[in-house]
This record gives C-alpha cells, structure tokens and sequence, in this order.
C-alpha cells in the first residue's frame, strides 16, 4: 500500500502513514503462509480489507480471516507500525475486544515477536508470546506451521 488511508474509529478519523517495506514484506508472508492453510469453512480477505465490526468503525487490518458461512472475522492480525504504534496496539485492540474478537495476532516487527490473543467472555487473553525460533500455530487452521524466523526474515 502506498500513501496515507484512513480508518474511522466510533465515527472519528485516524489518519494513518503507509506501511514501511519491512512492514509490508511481514504482511505478504503472512497472508502467503496463512492462505495456503486456510479451511473450507473459512475464508482469507485481501490485505487491509475495510470491515466494519460495529456501526461507525471502519478499519483495515494487515489479515483478516472470516467464516465462510458468516463472513465474519474469527482471526485478525495488525502488524504494529513503529512510527503508528498507538492505533494498533491501544486503540485497534480495544475495539477488538469490545467486539468479541475470536483471534487476535499483534505482529511486532520492532522486537520480532507475535503476541497471541483469546476472546474470553472478559475480553482478550494473551495466550502466547512468540519470539526467536517459535512456530506461529492456530488449532482453527490445523495446516499453519509459521516458523518466526521466517516470518521476520532472520
């Protein structure tokens, strides 16, 4: 993605800088390992897809998984940029949990790590820290085996 985009958050605009090339090489992997595990039942959106989870917020995640059946997200990935931390990191989750989000992957470039996150009926969990030589798995897609390594290119 090139150039500035937008995401509205309970009806206010953020303003958001484009992706680094780091950031965007992290998202090609994903959506590359993640679309050759996918399962019937669901379905792989384009990268920074437009969904509207509650009336008045509009955003675009890096990944977004959705059931076939609902077409709505089950697993959501934000890779954190280092210079728009914040949006992702506070205000995106937050509007994740509030929504019942199933999944959440925070993929932090900065630190090479992915914070793994459960909807519980409290909010989101965090389940998992990831980092150096991990693998990157999720029981709803029994086919992904996402080594860290080769998600950061180390």
């Amino acid at each position: 993605m090139t150039g500035f985009y937008e995401e509205i958050v309970r009806g206010e605009s953020l303003k958001r800088l484009p992706p680094g090339r780091r950031h965007e090489l992290i998202c090609e992997k994903l959506h590359e390992i993640v679309g050759r595990s996918m399962v019937a039942s669901s379905r792989l959106l384009p990268p920074r897809s437009i969904i509207e989870l509650v009336p008045g917020t509009l955003l675009r995640p890096d990944l977004v998984v959705v059931t076939a059946l609902t077409h709505k997200p089950w697993l959501i990935a934000e890779v954190v940029d280092s210079t728009d931390h914040g949006s992702d990191t506070v205000t995106k989750k937050m509007v994740y949990e509030e929504t019942g989000l199933p999944r959440l992957w925070m993929v932090d470039p900065r630190y090479n790590n992915v914070e793994v996150y459960h909807g519980t009926p409290y909010g989101l969990s965090l389940r998992h820290m990831l980092a150096g030589r991990q693998v990157l798995t999720e029981k709803l897609l029994p086919e992904l085996q996402l080594p860290l390594t080769e998600l950061f290119g180390l």
